[in-house]
């Protein structure tokens, strides 16, 4: 099977219809897609794993059934092992270790980027154009903000890729800047 973003792209949004869900896959698809870049990875692919991580969520958002029934599908529609296997790696509760790149990438991006995105909007612009990582460390320091995120996973994520959190982040940010308008973080700048 020929792997395309149009061809993950038609399946996500089979899938997925909320915006917030759709944008989350797009803001994890930036980032993991700066990362290919950046070490010189199949760009194309590891998008791929990106926009489709979660593509099962929103009918299946249970520990029991997410990642799991979308793996399924992935196996019907021919998808390789190896996207199937990184997706399931980013669900702690898998069991399936993160030992590849693209699997430790996966993990490092996709709270961050959720992270990142509720750090821009709750900001007077609107916008990750205007946004540093000492923001967003900030933000980790209020329990309160954006609750659902464990920040040790935040931590974790950048120690997987051997990078210091701030660096992580600036990272991450940047890679969203660069798809700021697709993901509806332009603001008001």
């Amino acid at each position: 099977m020929e792997l395309t973003r149009e061809r993950a792209w038609s399946l996500l949004i089979e899938y997925t219809q909320g915006e917030s869900l759709l944008k989350h896959a797009l803001g994890v698809e930036a980032a993991v897609r700066g990362y290919a870049r950046k070490f010189n990875q199949d760009e194309e692919g590891w998008g791929i794993v990106a926009l489709l991580h979660d593509f099962d969520y929103e009918r299946w958002p249970t520990l029991d059934q997410h990642p799991f029934r979308g793996s399924e599908i992935l196996r019907e529609r021919g998808y390789p092992e190896w996207v199937i296997r990184a997706i399931l790696s980013h669900a702690d509760y898998s069991g399936i270790g993160r030992d590849s790149l693209l699997e430790k990438t996966l993990f490092a991006c996709d709270e961050l980027s959720g992270f990142v995105t509720a750090s821009a909007l709750v900001r007077p612009s609107r916008s990750v154009l205007d946004l540093e990582p000492g923001s967003v460390i900030k933000r980790m320091k209020d329990k309160a903000f954006a609750r659902g995120v464990k920040r040790e996973d935040l931590c974790a994520g950048a120690g997987l890729l051997g990078l210091p959190l701030d660096e992580h982040i600036r990272n991450v940010i940047g890679f969203m800047r660069e798809q700021a308008d697709l993901l509806g973080l332009r603001g008001t700048l």
